[in-house]
């Protein structure tokens, strides 16, 4: 008899272990999304606005969708499941690289052919969004995992 309760136990416990890596990723996708948000608002609030569409091309991807379609970094890429994608740039604004990076003076090409551009400095706004946002993105992600562990440990989790 009391084999039999070990083996229902054990059946029990692999049931509730095959299902933490579901629960903690459906609980995780929020954190993930909320993360990104952040980064995204603190992305606008440092990006320099002459008119203000730079700031407005800086959207997030959340998991599974795609991102915008000159979006830079190639664009059109799928967000994994566990992943939300910040990314700046559309139709209309292909330059975040350019403000963020700066540019080296040199000679212009199309409609201002052999001209002299002396080049732009860099403002950073994405990178120091990332730097300054990334500790309570960290935290908040654990602490969704762990909420998440601890729910599908105490059977809270679907099998």
């Amino acid at each position: 008899m009391a084999e039999l309760d070990l083996n229902a136990q054990a059946a029990r416990l692999a049931r509730r272990l095959e299902a933490i890596p579901a629960t903690v990723l459906e609980a995780l996708r929020p954190a993930v999304v909320q993360a990104a948000e952040d980064l995204a608002a603190t992305a606008r609030s440092l990006a320099p606005e002459a008119e203000g569409d730079l700031k407005a091309s800086i959207v997030v991807t959340p998991p599974g969708a795609e991102t915008p379609a000159y979006a830079e970094g190639g664009g059109r890429r799928i967000a994994g499941a566990n992943q939300a994608l910040v990314t700046v740039g559309n139709p209309e604004q292909r330059h975040g690289h350019l403000v963020e990076f700066g540019t080296k003076p040199h000679v212009n090409a199309g409609q201002f052919a052999g001209t002299q551009h002396p080049g732009t400095a860099a403002q950073p706004f994405l990178l120091p969004a990332a730097r300054l946002t990334e500790d309570r993105a960290r935290r908040r992600i654990a602490r969704a995992i762990g909420q998440a562990v601890r729910k599908a440990a105490q059977g809270g989790g679907h099998a």
